[in-house]
């Protein structure tokens, strides 16, 4: 099975090797019919600390590294 990837911002590089990435996700409501946009912050295994808050990343599925990072950054745009 392919592992997903998910590109979105960085909104946080405070902790070491570590990047929360907020990925948005658009969906039509089902009974509304309107487009409804949802958010989902991530964190994600930075080992060089390379990205900054503001950054548009691509962020790939992996094997538990901590308690709460379960995704490793894979590219800048």
């Amino acid at each position: 099975m392919p592992k997903r990837i998910l590109q979105g911002t960085v909104v946080s590089d405070k902790n070491d090797k570590t990047v929360v990435v907020s990925v948005e996700r658009r969906f039509t409501h089902p009974i509304l019919k309107k487009t409804v946009r949802r958010s989902k912050n991530y964190h994600a295994h930075d080992e060089a600390n390379v990205a900054k808050v503001g950054d548009i990343v691509q962020i790939e599925e992996c094997a538990p590294i901590s308690r709460n990072k379960r995704w490793t950054l894979v590219s800048q745009a």
